[in-house]
């Protein structure tokens, strides 16, 4: 289970996610671990291996707010800039984001 020691460790803005969830440590945490669970993230990457760019600015724009919003910096960061890319439908190596976002995510809930 995710830790606050480790989130900050990883880079999360935890003081940020903590005042956003009243302080609740334990009420943080657990939007933590059911963020990193979102089914967003495999909507995403089957969409960026579908090619489907909508379907995939989509997937990722739910999961900017959701990662934002608890200070996952180190997911919000990359996600952002995809979903911006994906926004203006220009040409990048999203799978390339996908992997990166995924193993950040797998990092975060082996922690």
């Amino acid at each position: 289970m995710v830790t606050i020691d480790a989130l900050r460790q990883m880079g999360a803005d935890v003081d940020d996610g903590l005042a956003r969830c009243m302080n609740m440590e334990s009420f943080y945490l657990d939007l933590v671990n059911m963020a990193l669970k979102d089914p967003g993230f495999e909507k995403l990457s089957d969409a960026v291996k579908a090619g489907d760019n909508k379907a995939a600015f989509e997937a990722a724009h739910g999961l900017k707010g959701i990662v934002a919003n608890l200070s996952i910096t180190p997911l919000s960061n990359e996600i952002s800039e995809m979903t911006e890319l994906l926004r203006k439908d220009q040409e990048a190596d999203y799978q390339g984001y996908v992997d990166r976002i995924l193993d950040m995510r797998n990092k975060l809930s082996a922690l």
